[in-house]
């Protein structure tokens, strides 16, 4: 039996010096969709950022995707974030380039060379989020639910063994929410791992899957129902 892809155990969560949670044990297996809920200034984001290298974790134990988070590395965030695929809520587009050259910049950033390489994966995860025809667009002259879509084809681009989706549907209507999950729920079936942060109830209803929840400094696995 493969290890989870991330694993906590009595970890404590600190947004500078203040412990926004404390003993956080939990997993996510391969393959699984997960949602985190919980009510604004409940964690979601500072665990998040935990999982990323964005804040160290000080206290406990924690891997993801075969990183150690309670021993890592400035050095060695480049590369963990190459296993992670992470969608932010406001998009973290470059307005003053097209969607392909926002594709081409990260696999630039990130090692690639070969143009003809990059250019058939560019082509690849857009053709997988819909957005093959609007390549050559600029992020201002997308809606809200396209531009998502290319931040979701960005975060795919290095095939990721996790996707970190932060809050994806927040700045969304809730039709263009739905069309946003419907591509989420799309990439989980064809084999991706994906931890989803929402205050979106709806959306839980709609596509019900494995919830943990952060309330009163704790972050605990709860039933549909109680959502």
């Amino acid at each position: 039996m493969a290890p989870p892809i991330l694993s906590l155990k009595n970890a404590s969560i600190n947004q500078r010096e203040k412990l926004v949670l404390s003993d956080v044990t939990l997993s996510v297996d391969e393959g699984e969709f997960v949602y985190l809920i919980g009510k604004t200034g409940t964690g979601k984001s500072s665990f998040m950022k935990t999982l990323y290298g964005d804040l160290p974790l000080k206290k406990g134990e924690g891997s993801i995707v075969g990183y150690n988070l309670a021993t890592l590395k400035e050095k060695e965030i480049p590369f963990l974030r190459r296993k992670l695929g992470v969608v932010f809520q406001d998009f973290k587009l470059l307005n003053d380039r097209t969607v392909f050259n926002n594709l081409q910049f990260v696999l630039t950033a990130t090692g690639w060379t070969k143009k003809k390489e990059m250019e058939n994966r560019i082509n690849e995860v857009l053709d997988k989020v819909g957005m093959k025809s609007k390549a050559f667009m600029y992020p201002f002259q997308l809606s809200g639910g396209e531009q998502q879509r290319v931040a979701i084809a960005r975060a795919l681009l290095n095939n990721p063994d996790l996707i970190l989706a932060d809050e994806p549907t927040g700045n969304l209507d809730p039709q263009t929410s739905v069309e946003v999950m419907e591509v989420l729920q799309e990439l989980n079936k064809n084999g991706n791992t994906i931890l989803m942060a929402t205050h979106d109830y709806a959306l839980l209803l709609k596509y019900p899957s494995k919830t943990l929840k952060c309330d009163d400094n704790q972050i605990f696995e709860v039933v549909q129902k109680t959502v």
